[in-house]
Order: C-alpha cells, then sequence, then structure tokens
C-alpha cells in the first residue's frame, strides 16, 4: 500500500484553542485533544495520511492520522503536499545511513531512531546484512511494504524482519505481528562486536530487536573502570555490560537476569571471545539475588545495574522511582571501597535529576557515601529530537563509592 494521491487526501484541522506554535516550530504529535474529531476524523483508518491545517486553514503539512491513539496525529512532512511513497521513504533512510556510515567501521547500530530519524514511530536496527524493524505507529504497519522495499535498496540488506510487539505498538491498536519481509530468517543467533565484545543477538525470538545498541558508550565508559576488576552485571540480558568489562580487562564478571535464555546467549557470547572460564550467569529476580549476594559477603569491584523502564509512563513514575532507589539502596552495598556503581534508566517519565536523586537517595541509605564521577546517554545513533524529550530517555550515572 501507498499513499494516496495529494488531491484525494483527506483533511485534519487543528480546533481553534490549540497551539500551532509548537507544531510549527518543530513538535512532531498532535494530541487527540488538539484536533477537531467530527465524525469523518474519527472515522478515518488508522494509519491514514492526511493533509493537516490549523484552524484558519493553513496548511502545516502531511501527518499520519489514528483516531484510536491519544497521539491522533504524527508529522510526517512539512509540505501538505508532499507524497508518502517509497521515495519518500529511500530520503529519509538515505539521511540517516550517512549519519551512521560516519560514526561505525560496521554495519552494526541503530538505523531509524523513530522522530527523530524523520519517521515517527519506526525503528530500525541493524546487524550486517540483517535489519529489524519496528512499525510501532499504524502508519509505519500500513506502509510496510515502501519501507521495506526502500530499505533494501538503500542498505543492500539481505534480510529484512519485522518485528511488531510490544507496549508501544498495544497503544496504536495494532496486534502482535512478527514476520520475514525479505530473504530468510537466520538459524541461529547473529554474533554483534562491539567494544572488543561479541554479543549474541536473536533477531527473531529476542527481546526488542535482539540486542541493545543505546548503550554502547556507556558500556564502553564501564569497561575502562574494569580493568583487573571483579564486575557484577545486574538486568545483564545477553550480558551488555559484563562481556564489554571482560573485553577492558575485568579479571571476572557475573551476570544476573530473569531469562534464561538471555543469560545462554551471553554465556554464547563469552564463548566466542574465549572467556569462558571469567564468566558466569546467575539466573533469578534481580532484587532477590541482590540480597542473597549481600547474604553471601559478596564484594564487586564494579556493580552494573540496567533494569528495564520502571518508570515508562507519568503515572508510574512515583512507584519506578521507589523501584531505582530500591536497586541502589540494594547494589551498593555489594561495592568494594573505591569501586564504582553504574545505575542505569530506559525510563520515558523519569528524567535524569529524578532519577539521580532517587539512586543518591538509595545509596545513602544503604549507608555508603560516593561522588558521581560521569554521566551517560545513548550513542549518537540515537539521536535526540530537539523538541521531544521522550526521545532522549536512556540515562547512566557512574558513582564512585
Amino acid at each position: 500500500m501507498t499513499d494516496q494521491n495529494t488531491t484525494s487526501r483527506p483533511t485534519v484541522r487543528l480546533t481553534p484553542k490549540a497551539e500551532a506554535r509548537a507544531i510549527r516550530h518543530g513538535f512532531p504529535w498532535v494530541y487527540a485533544n488538539e484536533l477537531v474529531t467530527d465524525r469523518r476524523t474519527r472515522s478515518l483508518t488508522p494509519g491514514s495520511i492526511a493533509r493537516l491545517e490549523d484552524a484558519s486553514r493553513t496548511g502545516l503539512g502531511v501527518v499520519a492520522v489514528n483516531p484510536q491513539s491519544k497521539i491522533i496525529c504524527r508529522m510526517l512532512d512539512r509540505d501538505p503536499e508532499a507524497v508518502i511513497d517509497q521515495d519518500w521513504f529511500a530520503s529519509r533512510l538515505k539521511r540517516a545511513l550517512a549519519h551512521r556510515d560516519r560514526l561505525y567501521d560496521a554495519p552494526v547500530y541503530r538505523l531509524v531512531h523513530a522522530e527523530a530519524d524523520g519517521l515517527p514511530g519506526v525503528v530500525i536496527d541493524r546487524f550486517g546484512d540483517v535489519a529489524v524493524v519496528q512499525p510501532n505507529a499504524a502508519w509505519a504497519d500500513t506502509l510496510i511494504e515502501p519501507l521495506s522495499a526502500a530499505l533494501k535498496d538503500i542498505t543492500g540488506v539481505a534480510t529484512i524482519i519485522m518485528n511488531g510487539s510490544g507496549r508501544a505498538r498495544a497503544l496504536e491498536g495494532l496486534e502482535d505481528r512478527t514476520e520475514v519481509l525479505l530473504g530468510t530468517a537466520p538459524d541461529a543467533p547473529i554474533p554483534v562486536p562491539m567494544n572488543g565484545a561479541i554479543y549474541m543477538a536473536d533477531v527473531m525470538g529476542g527481546q526488542k530487536t535482539g540486542l541493545f545498541f543505546d548503550q554502547r558508550p556507556n558500556h564502553a565508559t564501564a569497561a575502562s573502570l574494569s580493568r583487573g576488576a571483579r564486575v557484577l552485571d545486574v538486568f545483564s540480558h545477553v550480558g551488555g555490560f559484563g562481556l564489554a568489562a571482560l573485553a577492558g580487562g575485568a579479571t571476572s564478571a557475573l551476570a544476573v537476569d530473569g531469562s534464561e535464555p538471555a543469560l545462554a546467549l551471553a554465556s554464547q557470547g563469552a564463548a566466542e571471545m574465549g572467556k569462558t572460564s571469567q564468566f558466569e550467569t546467575r539466573k533469578g529476580d534481580a532484587f532477590d539475588v541482590l540480597a542473597a549476594l549481600a547474604e553471601e559477603g559478596q564484594s564487586f569491584d564494579v556493580v552494573v545495574c540496567d533494569p528495564p523502564a520502571f518508570a515508562p509512563f507519568k503515572n508510574a513514575l512515583d512507584a519506578g522511582l521507589r523501584a531505582y532507589e530500591r536497586v541502589a539502596r540494594l547494589a551498593a552495598p555489594l561495592v568494594a571501597d573505591g569501586g564504582y556503581l553504574v545505575l542505569c534508566s530506559c525510563s520515558h517519565a523519569a528524567d535524569l535529576t529524578k532519577f539521580r536523586n532517587a539512586s543518591s537517595r538509595g545509596i545513602g541509605r544503604a549507608g555508603r557515601r560516593g561522588q558521581i564521577i560521569h554521566t551517560g546517554f545513548a550513542g549518537p545513533d540515537h539521536p535526540l529530537m530537539p523538541h521531544l524529550a521522550e526521545s532522549g530517555y536512556l540515562k547512566a550515572v557512574f558513582y564512585r563509592l
């Protein structure tokens, strides 16, 4: 399916009270209470492409409309006459690829980071000849064919996988769906080299796209602190911080996660690196394992906690901050004197100040004191859209205790 001819494209209009200035200045979304939602607008198929006008009927651009979502419109193009077709996707992908080609020698990175790369709700991670697309907005789900065709032409990848799962799709009223759009699904996890480590990405059955590229610079910073160190990697997934630490010269790394398949991939990565004897895993609830390690009298030179989003929405903020404080309180006693504690958050709703305060409070309640030596964010293949705070979700605070 492709975009309609511009002459037959429906029009949607901001309410007289809506502030068009934000859209004109670059904000990419229109919320449901800012749009005139008459019967015609409400009847539009989720993912429809429309012309957006202000209350005085001045064209503001081309938007994707989903009447079922609180984000009822997503800005696609500031030109009201733009056609959203394969060529349009190709121009966006060329621009995104040019940036990544400057950053990395190997084609392993996040190629498209949603709104910040001009493709709202779309995430594309690249693993060499394999690309995994997450169409987390209805318009991208509808236009997946021209998107994938442009992706093949611009990157030359041999395999394209659509990973249609996750909370964001549910908010758009989309069903979970994972399928191969081009080529053949890999019959084994893909080895991905980063920061001297080797990670195993399960692009068909793993979490998200199979690997988290966003922590790459924070892995490197932690690795630089890990020479000769005993390292604990909690919420490790496929061994993100632990394997990077071993590549940086750590004497040992213990990975803790609740997922047996993720830990198996972590062990496989350690084996690929020739580090099996220095790498251990422990399956269990992270909070329980942290408490158990303290009871066992364990101590580490570097402890990293990289939990899932405890505060993905504003209404979960208070509970999420309490969870981050608890992580810090349980992890701090495990850090040897003069050692390092790295605490991470990928919660949209918890900004850096709130997260840092909760973490510092937890450290204090554990009877420890420390200094912040570094604050890290997502890598440059995860650009931040200045108008959209949600695109800068990742924080990593490095303490020396």
